[in-house]
């Protein structure tokens, strides 16, 4: 047996082995304390000392690693840095979505004194912005908790009464009840400028200003759906953060990080980025609740299968509808998209876990083309969507998706395409179907024939099903249209030959 200094120079990952082992499992810490009791009671932790473990903030003794290893029939060796299993160290997080998380081990460097250090220095050094970074935890946070805010939710039911439509008076006069002034401003659209040289539109829609003025563009008289989103993100501000002075400012155009405040430009990350950044998700999310509010927006997706077209009726934006369909949808596998041309990504959500086609920090250099969302930023304008079924290998196993996407032009005149879908594989093996393996069958297809192909015939039987217990049509037409293989990256496609080679596309399309 090693002694225990030993034991204590290679036991970095020892406590999230333990728990990982422990909720695989399906034990409580009182569970694994009792067994090891079973075992030897002068070696077995108590619950309080099991609980410090796993947390990196005791190291067992020899005697008692040994112990635990007994309960779970493994070597002790297993436990050391000397055996560091990825699938031993990653966090299990159940049901949650968003990506993979990773073991904060050895959980000396991931102190917080070490982490107020070495982020500051990440940021300057990859070039991301405080701001940016704000953002990217608020994702994380959102991504992590599958959407659900019920608090959010109840505060918007509170105002909204659970109302749906409601007219663009009827935010009018909710905003005029809670004592908030409107005034209207001439503002025209600028140019902006971002960090590729690549030029857009940028329009200041609305802003609140202390105690209780709401200043908005003349332009939204004509766009109602905005017009009903701002007031209701400053709703939201006012009745989520009680007027507190901070000037909300609301604007159209795809997201530029170079920007007259210094402050975007900063790669600190301080107090003032994280509260905007998070006042902004809260206020955003309480407006898709109070527009869209829960219950009735579900049953109103149920009667038409989901389809993108019912904020024509709600007059609301595509995107908000889009982006609430994540929320309410008993299913929890959804991700969503918010496009701009060349490659930046303005809005992410990723439910499912689905990697990224391209940054919404950094454009990529070999983005795959044959993306839903990619394909439709390249197209003309369209008034009609496109559903896609596609493979994508994610974590080195295939899985199937199916999107929607379709391409229209923000309040600035900017176009660029939303795009919501969600992973089909856990709907295929709720009806105890082999996911795995007609995954793996399509995918061959896809890649024998070049790397589109029509669905075959029992693969295409099996995704109607669950295209109807889902109730979502648009998988129904992405069934009829041919199957895709995409990749993350051009360096890992499988297509065969590759779409890249040496970095550079070889094939644009299919």
């Amino acid at each position: 047996m090693r002694n225990d200094q030993s034991l204590m120079r290679k036991s970095h990952f020892l406590g999230t082995k333990i728990r990982n082992l422990r909720k695989r499992n399906h034990l409580t810490m009182e569970d694994l304390s009792a067994r090891c009791i079973r075992v030897d009671s002068s070696s077995a932790p108590s619950v309080s000392y099991l609980s410090m473990i796993e947390r990196g903030k005791r190291v067992p003794s020899a005697g008692m690693l040994a112990v635990i290893a007994t309960v779970f029939q493994k070597d002790v060796e297993w436990f050391l840095d000397d055996m560091p299993e990825e699938q031993s160290i990653t966090p299990e997080k159940g049901r949650h979505g968003g990506v993979s998380g990773m073991p904060l081990e050895p959980s000396f460097l991931f102190s917080n004194d070490i982490l107020q250090i070495a982020i500051p220095e990440m940021l300057s050094q990859t070039g991301t912005s405080g701001r940016q970074f704000a953002q990217l935890l608020i994702r994380a946070h959102q991504e992590h908790h599958q959407n659900h805010f019920p608090d959010l939710e109840r505060a918007a039911e509170d105002i909204g009464k659970k109302q749906l439509p409601l007219a663009a008076e009827e935010m009018l006069n909710i905003a005029k009840s809670m004592g908030l002034k409107i005034k209207w401003i001439d503002e025209i659209p600028t140019e902006v400028i971002d960090e590729t040289g690549a030029s857009s539109a940028r329009l200041t829609t609305s802003f609140f200003e202390p105690p209780a003025t709401i200043y908005i563009n003349k332009a939204l008289k004509a766009n109602v759906p905005r017009l009903k989103y701002d007031l209701a993100v400053h709703i939201g501000h006012c009745v989520l953060h009680n007027k507190d002075g901070l000037k909300s400012v609301m604007t159209s155009g795809r997201r530029v990080e170079i920007d007259d405040d210094s402050s975007m430009q900063s790669n600190t990350l301080n107090a003032q980025d994280i509260l905007h950044a998070w006042r902004d998700f809260e206020s955003s999310f309480f407006a898709g609740a109070l527009l869209c509010p829960k219950v009735p927006f579900r049953q109103l997706l149920d009667r038409h299968g989901y389809e993108i077209a019912v904020h024509k009726q709600l007059q609301v934006s595509a995107s908000v509808a889009m982006r609430r369909m994540t929320v309410v949808s008993p299913y929890p596998h959804w991700h969503y998209f918010d496009a701009y041309a060349p490659g930046k990504l303005k809005a992410v959500y990723r439910g499912n876990g689905i990697p990224l086609p391209w940054g919404n920090m950094r454009i990529v250099e070999d983005p795959c083309h044959h993306w839903a969302v990619f394909r439709k930023i390249n197209e003309p304008s369209t008034d009609g969507t496109s559903a896609q079924i596609s493979i994508l290998n994610v974590g080195n196993e295939p899985r199937i998706y199916c999107c929607e996407s379709i391409k229209v032009d923000d309040s600035a005149g900017n176009p660029h395409v939303l795009c919501a879908g969600i992973d089909l594989n856990p709907a295929i093996e709720a009806q105890g179907k082999d996911a795995k393996s007609i995954t793996a069958d399509l995918k061959k297809a896809c890649v024998d024939n070049g790397g589109l192909v029509a669905i075959p015939k029992h693969i295409k039987a099996d995704l109607t099903s669950v295209a109807k217990i889902l109730n979502i049509n648009w998988i129904e037409r992405g069934i009829d249209n041919d199957a895709r293989v995409i990749c993350s990256r051009g360096a890992v496609c499988p297509r065969q030959p590759s779409c890249y080679a040496a970095g550079k596309a070889l094939c644009e399309e299919s």
